[in-house]
């Protein structure tokens, strides 16, 4: 697992638009499960463009110290 936020982003930036599930802890025993596109990649935090089929809203960030934290999980489809 990388350990730091550049390693993070260097790893994220090979999977620019690829289909993205994001699975995140929303609080005691809650996980929201969110499918999209990873869409951009900035210094601390990346981008996922949300299936409008899915979600109310379009796009959701999340930061690189999430992933460290491990509040949310990534998986590439």
């Amino acid at each position: 697992m990388p350990t730091s936020f550049a390693s993070i982003k260097r790893d994220l930036d090979r999977h620019l638009g690829e289909n993205i599930t994001v699975v995140a802890q929303a609080g005691r025993k809650r996980v929201t499960r969110r499918h999209g596109k990873l869409a951009e990649t900035f210094h601390s935090v990346f981008v996922v463009d949300l299936d409008p089929a899915e979600n109310s809203f379009d796009r959701v960030s999340y930061s690189y110290a999430d992933l460290l934290t491990k509040s949310i999980q990534l998986t590439f489809d």
